[in-house]
């Protein structure tokens, strides 16, 4: 009988993912590591790894594909057309993006003076959740203000990819990703511009 496989260091980075979440709830300051992750897989594709993160070193869709396959939570259905669509795909990168840039305003608001600290994590761009137990006198405000802004991104992508690998495949939500689709449209550039050269 063949033995198991060893795992790589890198098939464990789900835990990454579930400690930062956990991390958030006791101190939002450590929203602040999710740059990680939003700063490596744009690194890597510039450098010419393309996809690599998404297909190596996501520990999200690691989480994900756990809890879909070996938990059996998702429904394993096809994801619908539309989502898989480059109008899609793109139209909600330019609507993340777009939510990202507000939410740099509202840090830089705060950072100037004009505005105050707002302790609310802001669910799927919508629902306010006051979040006021945490302590973030140790910071400056706009620190404070960055972190729940970037922790409310990063738990409303978390809910989005928990929903659609519900519904459909596990990994559904890498399909219209907006970290992925950004990798996607880098790599797609440098090919062609090296093709060109």
């Amino acid at each position: 009988m063949e033995k198991n496989k060893k795992k790589s260091w890198n098939e464990y980075l789900y835990i990454f993912s579930v400690i930062y979440l956990i991390l958030g709830l006791f101190n939002i300051i450590f929203a602040w590591l999710g740059l990680i992750c939003f700063t490596i897989p744009l690194i890597i594709s510039i450098k010419g790894g393309g996809k690599t993160y998404c297909n190596k070193y996501c520990g999200r869709g690691q989480l994900l594909n756990l809890l879909g396959n070996k938990y059996q939570l998702s429904r394993n259905k096809p994801m619908p057309h539309f989502l898989k669509s480059n109008i899609f795909r793109y139209g909600f990168l330019t609507f993340f993006m777009t939510m990202f840039m507000i939410m740099l305003f509202n840090t830089y608001l705060v950072f100037a003076g004009t505005s105050n600290l707002k302790e609310v994590i802001t669910l799927l761009w919508t629902f306010k959740v006051p979040w006021h137990w945490v302590n973030t006198n140790f910071v400056s405000s706009w620190v404070a203000q960055f972190a729940f802004g970037f922790y409310s991104m990063m738990l409303t992508s978390t809910i989005l990819g928990i929903i659609t690998m519900l519904l459909y495949k596990p990994r559904s939500w890498c399909v219209y990703c907006p970290m992925g689709t950004m990798t996607h449209g880098i790599s797609t550039i440098k090919y062609n511009l090296n093709n060109k050269n």
